[in-house]
């Protein structure tokens, strides 16, 4: 399909979107932007490629379009890769991205007072461009990873919400953000949160779409409905209107960009409509996605965003750790090891795994490490990177005590840690 023809029946959809309820006009203005993101045309939008640039304005553009203001300084926010980030490891040297960009709008606030506080959605943009990470992609080498529901779904939808919020702003002023680099370790998120456009000490609540274009028999998931006491009620609410078959749940880890603002402190929530046999898979395109759903699933958010951004109350935000899944009698534990607890920092480089938190009562958190610490020891094995790391933990059981060589600041030191079994401390 020709990229001219691609970029003409945007702007065609999104002028035909002149009145809220008019589904079938959100639905061509969504399959419009789906399409060209999920082309051939742009690679499979690796981050730090050229195609991965054209699909960042091709953003700032719609979001122009829909209404909203260019986030602090402009709409794109630049960010740079360590070139020993751990999810480079696997990319030939040649391929390498040095840096990404995030794709960041404003829509202010009505309200003279609550303007001056925000919320976010975001979604990434990124995805496998031509298989570059071999041990996320699971096709054969060359081929495009169009992502189109990992994530052009999610980031569509974005646009979508910021065409009815710059509509009918609410309260409180709404930042989105459509994140690069999540595939390779959450770096646009981390970015952003390092460098916020808005003051973080001013953002209220984040939320997150990830994957939201393969909604079946109405089925919707919300994770980290645990982050904030006040969520599950919420959801509710406006599902009593949406009727989704809603399951929600959950704490605000997890590999996808709501991760990075719940180890900011902030409450978080991941829409998702669940995986596929598509996942990661050269197969993702465009023509698999519903379309219907997916303007639901938008919708649906657009009124939690609202909701969030309306309400004068302030959210109380829970941070705890979630309850991994424990092995059964007579079973091996799962998962990588004996539980130590951290939270590794995916945007930093080795030597040495940079924690961006440690998770509540973990072992890990009961010797006092914390979130800055760069640790350099397990036991015996030097932390040269997070597998590094992993090899350490799979070679001790529940119950070991390791001694764990750390940096904090300018000063090393060395703590004992009782290791754990997953699924109990």
């Amino acid at each position: 399909m020709r990229r001219a023809s691609l970029f003409g029946a945007v702007l065609l959809a999104a002028g035909s979107v002149s009145a809220e309820g008019q589904t079938g006009a959100a639905q061509a203005a969504v399959t419009a932007d789906l399409r060209v993101l999920a082309a051939d045309s742009l690679g499979g939008r690796f981050t730090g490629t050229p195609e991965a640039l054209k699909a960042a304005r091709f953003l700032a553009r719609r979001f122009g379009q829909a209404g909203a203001r260019p986030g602090v300084p402009g709409w794109l926010q630049a960010f740079s890769i360590a070139a020993d980030v751990p999810g480079l490891k696997q990319i030939d040297s040649v391929a390498r991205p040095s840096g990404g960009a995030n794709v960041v709008a404003l829509i202010r606030g009505r309200d003279r007072v609550l303007r001056d506080e925000f919320v976010i959605v975001g979604a990434h943009y990124d995805h496998l461009g031509h298989g570059e990470a071999r041990s996320s992609s699971l096709g054969e080498p060359g081929q495009i990873y169009n992502g189109a529901d990992d994530n052009a779904s999610g980031t569509v939808a974005l646009v979508a919400i910021a065409r009815e919020l710059a509509r009918h702003p609410p309260k409180r002023s709404v930042v989105l953000v459509a994140f690069s680099g999540e595939e390779l370790g959450l770096l646009g998120s981390a970015a952003y949160v390092r460098q916020p456009a808005v003051p973080l000490d001013r953002t209220v609540a984040m939320v997150n779409m990830d994957m939201v274009g393969r909604l079946r028999n109405d089925r919707l998931l919300v994770f980290g409905s645990e982050t904030a006491a006040e969520f599950p009620a919420l959801l509710d609410s406006l599902n009593a209107t949406a009727r989704f078959d809603l399951k929600y749940s959950g704490d605000g880890f997890g590999r996808s960009d709501q991760q990075s603002f719940y180890v900011a402190r902030k409450p978080v929530l991941h829409v998702f409509t669940d995986l596929h046999e598509d996942y990661h898979r050269p197969t993702d395109d465009w023509d698999k996605i519903n379309v219907a759903g997916l303007v639901k699933v938008a919708g649906f958010t657009t009124s939690l965003v609202r909701a969030l951004a309306d309400r004068t109350a302030p959210l109380s935000f829970v941070f705890k750790a979630p309850a991994p899944v424990a092995a059964g009698p007579g079973q091996a534990t799962s998962g990588y090891g004996a539980y130590f607890g951290s939270i590794p920092d995916m945007s930093s480089g080795g030597p040495g795994v940079r924690l961006s938190g440690v998770r509540p009562e973990s072992p890990a958190a009961k010797a006092g490490l914390r979130e800055g610490d760069t640790l350099l020891w397990i036991g015996e094995t030097e932390m040269a990177d997070l597998q590094a790391m992993t090899t350490a933990l799979r070679s001790h059981r529940p119950g070991d005590t390791v001694l764990v060589k750390y940096r904090r600041g300018g000063q090393t030191d060395s703590v004992s840690v009782v290791l754990a079994k997953r699924g109990g401390s």
